[in-house]
């Protein structure tokens, strides 16, 4: 259990776990706006199918915002002094958490057949959401994350 916490009490963990969740919750609302401005409300010129560029874009201006988040709030005492590193780690978890989305989604348009707006946001950004959330937890606190010092 020590090794999970990280050398933390469960009191700070939990306090770290609620800040990680309320910086998903606004990287929720920046992705799912914007993807569902792009896809449904503004006449911007996407290639290919609407809805998969339209999260594609979202999905990426939503992890600049959790990766800053992330790095001044809640992982603040176990970021790394190697910026650079560690974004582009946390640019290629969040691909990694993009590609669940996005099998959600393509599971549902292209084998289910569901090609509404709301089957979209069902597959996409709650199916998706809870999957990637769970693999970008997990990676943040064990890969991303981790105070130089201890290494």
């Amino acid at each position: 259990m020590r090794r999970l916490l990280k050398g933390q009490t469960f009191g700070q963990w939990l306090a770290e776990f609620i800040q990680f969740c309320t910086v998903g919750l606004g990287s929720y609302v920046v992705d799912v706006g914007l993807f569902n401005l792009l896809a449904y409300r503004m006449n911007v010129p996407l290639p290919g199918d609407r809805s998969m560029s339209a999260k594609i874009v979202s999905v990426a201006v939503s992890v600049v915002f959790s990766w800053a988040m992330n790095r001044i709030w809640t992982f603040r005492n176990q970021r790394s002094k190697d910026r650079r590193r560690e974004f582009v780690l946390f640019v290629l978890v969040n691909i990694g958490g993009m590609l669940i989305s996005l099998g959600c989604l393509g599971v549902s348009r292209y084998i289910l057949g569901f090609r509404s707006q709301f089957a979209d946001n069902v597959s996409a950004n709650i199916v998706g959401l809870v999957l990637g959330t769970a693999f970008r937890y997990v990676m943040y606190r064990y890969v991303i994350f981790t105070d130089d010092s201890l290494r």
